[in-house]
């Protein structure tokens, strides 16, 4: 039986909090920040939960790190 690999692409864009939750950045936040109200851009920049619908594909790909 082969190991399970994590999938590196999402190990660098989700973390796991100490009570098991995913945490993920907000999209929209990387450039063209000059049309973008300065409302927008606050809010952008708390990171944010995964959905508990999403949370079972993320955590397959996070298998090797949790």
């Amino acid at each position: 039986m082969p190991k399970i690999r994590t999938h590196r692409a999402a190990a660098k864009r989700f973390k796991v909090t100490g009570s098991g939750k995913i945490k993920r950045h907000h999209a929209k936040s990387a450039h063209i920040k000059t049309k973008k109200s300065p409302k927008l851009k606050r809010h952008l920049r708390d990171s944010a939960i995964v959905r508990a619908c999403d949370e079972p594909r993320v955590k397959k790909m996070l298998c090797g790190m949790m």
